[in-house]
């Protein structure tokens, strides 16, 4: 299986990522830049039949032109991997196929559940404000090395 790295040594100034928060009904998604090391809400996409709606995506990317792609990983609490981890990191090779940008992968352990902690997310933009979560965690570094895949 491919080897996503969690995270680049260092980070160039002047970047924009979209952060996605790979779910099998929904996808999160935010946007991010490395110079403010902050990311903002964008949307949600809807999955149907474990399938991403990539014309959406597609459509997200011309419009925002991302450097790199940043998904997360869920993980269980011990660090190990459960089967949506499998589908992520299949998202993830997606990813790298059609648009051929760099694609990280983050532990994303607990990002909904602070996402609602924030008291910002309605329940329908709860995935896009996880997927801000998970993007600031790459763009600050909070987060682990993941193991490798």
């Amino acid at each position: 299986m491919e080897n996503f790295p969690s995270r680049p040594g260092t980070l160039e100034n002047d970047l924009t990522l979209l952060g996605l928060d790979y779910g099998r009904k929904r996808i999160g998604v935010a946007v991010g830049q490395t110079v403010t090391r902050t990311a903002s809400p964008l949307t949600v996409l809807n999955v149907v039949k474990r399938r991403p709606d990539w014309n959406a995506l597609s459509q997200l990317i011309r419009s925002w032109r991302p450097d790199a792609l940043v998904v997360g990983l869920p993980l269980l609490m011990d660090g190990k991997e459960q089967p949506l981890t499998g589908d992520a990191r299949r998202f993830m090779r997606q990813l790298q196929g059609r648009y051929g940008l760099p694609v990280y992968g983050v532990d994303e352990r607990l990002s909904t559940i602070e996402a609602r902690g924030w008291g910002r997310a309605r329940r329908a933009a709860l995935d896009a404000v996880a997927a801000q979560v998970i993007l600031e965690a790459w763009l600050t570094g909070a987060t682990a090395e993941l193991p490798d895949a």
